[in-house]
């Protein structure tokens, strides 16, 4: 800070801050009504930080700057459940849900309602506050016990580290379900497959694959969110489950505001109908819906079996399948050399979108699916998010089919595909010469996680590189306003704000510019790891794999990777041309 202060002055400016940056995470993440932009956040932030650096001993754990991570965890405590985590039984059918309303009805004779809640696919998690203050977060576990994931959970933004009022009973435990919103999902999965990474399978098991790491920091980049359905205590304020969450929404906690009252069973078919279809509008994954009796005596009166309570159970929706016919199979070519084959389908409507297309993966799945083309096949969103081929209908094999042969050349520039030991990729190794790869490049370089030249879309790279005024994103900073003019749909203004885009792109942080050289293995995660430590390019190119593997979770393939980026000349005089 360049101001000068008394401990006293920090003290209460610390305590501002946190204050600020409490509220603003709290509209940013909860209520989803921001009140500041992001680059006023961090700088706040930043504030917070150097003064906590410089005033250690009013750096409090539950401080805002700790949502950043940075913390390694070597091993994660067991910790025994005060409340045992019990599962919920299952039903398929709306025979089987008259059933169980049949058996609360004999069970209870007064009146009842139920509480209807979208069943989130995701992993349950276990919140202990004490005094307003988060004090523990325990993984569901087998039910009586789970893992102490408190530091990766502080990282979570929309989980209050502090509660908000005052009301709130001094202790008391709230569970919900940590989940990886669907647009991450896609972004995390875009950054691993241009870093040359198996994609993740889909949004829950990457939240509980995160929700594990040993760096809290890399738990903080992924941007898990937190929903909270149930709370449990001596001292809760209402004896209604409906109510007390309504209460702990004004206590800072995210609690779904598709939570609905249902005074009988039709009223529940109801809700479920309506989830199955509009649950494909939704930015997170469900696999059902939870019905619940909402009072608690009601619930104390219907007890539990061995396994899960007896006043609720999960609806659970089947996942939707179609066949349709795959015409034929496809190849795509990735800014990295990535081979995708692409099953391409006669248009059949499936979870509310006409799929017209599908992933095959690589050889190996096609090999295992012994998928041809002309074959009737079977489609799933896989995660609801990404359509996927599960099989083939043989019946409806036509006879003379012939057995898939991979290609054996790039389909764009015809360069003998390579597959590497342990990869399950094919790759065009013609980097410099294959017209996807040299325009993927240039698109992920000018990225808004990368260089944010956001006014130079794929369209515009590619009139220019059809042009030859584009080869590799160096000729991006030799580009004139004259050149742009010529182009569709290019006017005086536009060419103006994006020649000022490219220049303003000089002035990005390292991290940034690393992440946007698209060097095999290293993605936006890594990138800033590795400019942490090294600081500009020049350090970084002089490295060796001792020194590169010194960094947190750099290993062996992404060390070597980036010698071999380094020692690359066309690569050197690229940066070098970018950088003056």
């Amino acid at each position: 800070m360049t101001i000068k202060m008394t401990k006293d002055q920090a003290k209460d400016r610390i305590v501002y801050l946190s204050k600020e940056l409490e509220e603003h995470n709290y509209r940013y993440y909860v209520l989803s009504e921001p009140s500041i932009s992001d680059f006023d956040f961090d700088k706040l932030l930043e504030d917070l930080k150097e003064l906590e650096k410089e005033y250690p001993e009013f750096l409090n754990p539950n401080s805002p700057s700790q949502r950043v991570g940075g913390q390694i965890i070597k091993e994660f405590k067991t910790i025994r459940h005060k409340y045992p985590m019990l599962s919920l039984a299952n039903t398929y059918t709306a025979e089987e849900l008259h059933d169980f309303d049949e058996r609360i009805s004999k069970s209870l004779s007064e009146q009842f309602e139920y509480v209807c809640e979208l069943k989130f696919d995701g992993v349950a998690i276990g919140l202990t506050y004490k005094a307003g203050l988060l004090v523990q977060a325990v993984t569901r576990g087998d039910g009586e016990q789970g893992d102490d994931v408190t530091n990766n959970v502080k990282t979570i933004r929309s989980i209050p580290l502090r509660l908000r009022g005052r009301n709130y009973p001094d202790e008391f435990e709230i569970r919900g379900e940590i989940i990886l919103p669907l647009k991450v999902f896609e972004s995390l999965n875009k950054e691993r497959e241009e870093a040359r990474e198996p994609p993740l399978a889909n949004p829950r098991n990457a939240a509980s694959g995160t929700l594990k790491m040993q760096d809290s920091s890399i738990v903080a980049s992924r941007n898990l969110d937190c929903y909270l359905y149930v709370m449990l205590g001596e001292q809760l304020p209402f004896t209604s489950h409906y109510e007390n969450l309504i209460e702990a929404r004004k206590w800072g906690f995210k609690i779904s505001d598709f939570m609905v009252r249902c005074a009988d069973i039709n009223a529940v078919l109801n809700y479920i109908h309506h989830w199955k279809t509009e649950r494909h509008k939704l930015d997170f994954d469900i696999d059902g819906v939870v019905v619940k009796i909402n009072s608690f005596p009601q619930q104390r009166k219907l007890g539990f079996t061995a396994k899960s309570p007896r006043w609720a159970i999960a609806y659970k929706y089947q996942a939707e399948q179609v066949s349709t016919l795959l015409e034929k199979i496809t190849y795509q070519v990735g800014r990295t050399g990535s081979i995708t084959p692409v099953a391409n389908l006669k248009p059949v409507q499936l979870a509310g979108t006409v799929v017209k297309r599908a992933s095959l993966h690589n050889a190996d799945i096609i090999e295992k699916l012994d998928v041809r083309e002309g074959d009737t096949v079977y489609v799933e969103k896989g995660g609801e998010i990404i359509p996927k081929i599960t099989g083939v209908d043989l019946t409806k094999r036509p006879a003379k089919t012939q057995k898939t042969k991979y290609i054996t050349h790039c389909p764009e520039c015809n360069a003998l595909l390579v597959r590497e030991d342990n990869e399950a990729n094919h790759y065009c190794p013609n980097e410099s010469g294959c017209p996807p790869q040299i325009k993927g490049r240039m698109e992920h370089f000018v990225s808004r996680k990368a260089m944010n030249i956001d006014s130079l879309g794929g369209e515009t790279i590619a009139q220019l590189f059809e042009k030859g005024l584009l080869k590799n994103f160096a000729d991006i900073y030799d580009l004139k306003k004259e050149d742009l003019l010529p182009l569709e749909r290019m006017a005086e203004r536009s060419a103006n704000n994006l020649i000022k885009g490219i220049e303003d792109s000089k002035k990005i942080p390292f991290d940034r510019l690393l992440y946007g050289l698209g060097i095999r293995h290293v993605g936006e995660t890594t990138a800033k790891k590795l400019a942490y430590y090294f600081k500009n390019t020049e350090a970084l190119k002089k490295a060796g794999m001792e020194q590169l593997m010194e960094v947190g979770d750099i290993g062996e393939a992404i060390a070597k990777s980036i010698i071999h980026y380094f020692k690359e000349r066309k690569n050197l005089e690229i940066i070098d041309r970018q950088i003056k």
